[in-house]
């Protein structure tokens, strides 16, 4: 069954606890860019005391175009998050793509992230599971945007029969019609009950899919979180950038990191309320 509360390193995500963020830029676009981004989000979480866990992607493999950047690629990326840990002492998370992926990454990073688009994919789901749970790591499943949430239970299901059942579940909006994505968001309640802590994408939920590349309403970003965290969302995904209009990717969706402290902190009291009204 399911773990909740998750173990994250020293940090736990669950019901009644802090929400944990996960933050970072979409994907690595140079390693000096990842640690300043790493050494200025460790400085705010230990100065607000924040749970924290850096994110950053090795290869964008589902980019629109194939002449957009992708990243440094598996083995030089995991290099640079090796070294996000020995310099910040955060925990890190970076999306996989391919089952042979898993274990190298499990070696580096205390979450393995399945992407929303291959979530239903077994063989990646058993891997991940598996080289979690070789190094007391998590699977942070992402629902994908054409499946309602209930049927979440089914990825979740899968990690379990594999021995995993430290997991998280991340909500980033479902698919309506063409170029547009919404958050229902009693999917939060509804994923909660199959047992994991669920997190709210507050950057690709704004996402407006379509064209030549994909982009996106920022200044939604603050009004989704805040409702999810209303909602009950054990955690707040965001990708944040010193620079989100000269981003390599994502940059329309992603949160300007000198925004990042008021942001979270903004946060953290929701859930404080929520957390107060909820044991009443």
């Amino acid at each position: 069954m399911a773990q909740n509360p998750v173990t994250i390193g020293k940090l736990q995500c669950g019901t009644q606890l802090p929400l944990l963020f996960i933050a970072g830029p979409c994907v690595i676009e140079s390693e000096e860019l990842v640690l300043s981004t790493a050494e200025r989000l460790a400085e705010i979480a230990a100065r607000d005391n924040l749970s924290l866990v850096f994110k950053c992607s090795f290869d964008k493999a589902n980019r629109t175009s194939v002449d957009s950047f992708r990243g440094p690629g598996l083995e030089a990326g995991l290099e640079i998050l090796a070294k996000v840990k020995q310099v910040t002492g955060l925990d890190v998370t970076t999306d996989i793509h391919e089952p042979g992926q898993a274990a190298p990454a499990a070696e580096v990073c205390r979450i393995l992230q399945i992407p929303a688009f291959l979530a239903r994919q077994t063989d990646l789901l058993e891997a991940a599971s598996k080289a979690a749970l070789k190094h007391g790591g998590v699977v942070n499943i992402k629902k994908p945007q054409f499946v309602a949430p209930e049927d979440c239970i089914h990825a979740v299901k899968k990690c379990e029969a594999f021995g995993q059942e430290q997991l998280l579940l991340t909500e980033r909006g479902t698919t309506f019609g063409y170029g547009r994505l919404v958050n229902d968001m009693r999917c939060i309640p509804i994923m909660q009950q199959m047992g994991p802590p669920v997190i709210f994408d507050a950057t690709h939920s704004v996402q407006t899919p379509g064209g030549k590349s994909t982009g996106g309403q920022r200044e939604m970003i603050p009004y989704l979180a805040r409702a999810a965290v209303a909602c009950g969302c054990d955690g707040i995904f965001a990708e944040t950038h010193p620079d989100p209009s000269q981003a390599l990717s994502d940059g329309p969706n992603m949160l300007p990191l000198e925004e990042f402290a008021r942001f979270a902190l903004d946060l953290q009291r929701f859930r404080t309320l929520v957390n107060e009204n909820s044991a009443l």
